[in-house]
């Protein structure tokens, strides 16, 4: 076993356990002498930035997060999630608890992935606010977290293909073409994407991602399905939050073809 200091999204219960995660316990924890940031750069430029912790220097900054009890294997999961040696790196952190200090793991940005230009968007600052007041931080941190500046999201239409004859794969011929990724109906080779995305090619390979996105939204209850994909039982929102996606996708990658849900 060890011990999981989340401070962003992985706050929120429901967002871990949406990465496969369920911790074994969870409790609030303070990490002084650092200060929380969204400079690390998301994959995808219409998510703004996601959160970081520094060291500081100045007298009173501390963190605030929720520490979780974690079995051996969500370690690969948290990796994962978090883009190690890609996007973040681990360390071991001292954090103050109702029980004394205690050491745990957590998730850095490298260098290569900072923008201090960076802002998160509302979604983002929701499940950090979700979770920060379920597990009873502090009230003047979570106001100051409230007042984050937010990334500004330019408006999407709905996202039409390519006109054009183009294959049709289902989840097994999908599986076969390790750098294609489908999201909601639509197929992506990822190819010739950025390097930034080359973590993202192991990850999204060969796969369907269209319920790991909804599941990230800040209000998901974690039961969406497949089957609501397949009977297009999606909420305007969600339909946004997909539209938004698709966009990021045609801009990254090549559309390469339509994605059947059998």
């Amino acid at each position: 076993m060890f011990w999981y200091f989340g401070y962003g999204s992985n706050m929120d219960l429901r967002s871990l356990r949406a990465k496969g995660v369920e911790p074994q316990q969870s409790m609030r924890a303070v990490l002084r002498g650092w200060r929380l940031r969204f400079n690390v750069h998301h994959f995808f430029r219409h998510e703004g930035g996601v959160g970081n912790i520094e060291p500081s220097a100045r007298a009173g900054d501390h963190v605030w997060g929720v520490l979780h009890l974690c079995e051996p294997h969500h370690l690969a999961l948290l990796d994962a999630a978090e883009a190690y040696g890609h996007g973040y790196d681990r360390i071991t952190v001292q954090v103050e608890t109702e029980q004394g200090l205690q050491a745990a793991t957590a998730y850095v940005g490298i260098p290569s992935f900072i923008d201090e230009q960076c802002r998160p968007t509302q979604r983002y600052l929701n499940i950090l606010l979700k979770g920060a007041e379920a597990s009873g931080l502090d009230p003047a941190y979570v106001t100051a977290l409230r007042a984050t500046p937010t990334h500004v999201k330019n408006p999407v239409q709905p996202f039409t293909p390519p006109a054009g004859e183009y294959p049709v794969f289902d989840a097994a011929s999908l599986a076969l073409q390790p750098l294609y990724t489908a999201l909601a109906g639509s197929v992506f080779d990822m190819a010739d994407a950025r390097w930034q995305h080359d973590f993202l090619k192991g990850f999204f390979g060969g796969r369907d991602m269209t319920l790991f996105h909804l599941k990230r939204l800040d209000h998901s209850d974690g039961s969406e399905t497949l089957d609501d994909i397949r009977h297009n039982r999606l909420t305007p929102a969600q339909r946004t939050y997909l539209d938004e996606y698709l966009h990021a996708y045609s801009d990254e990658y090549r559309y390469v073809g339509r994605f059947r849900y059998d």
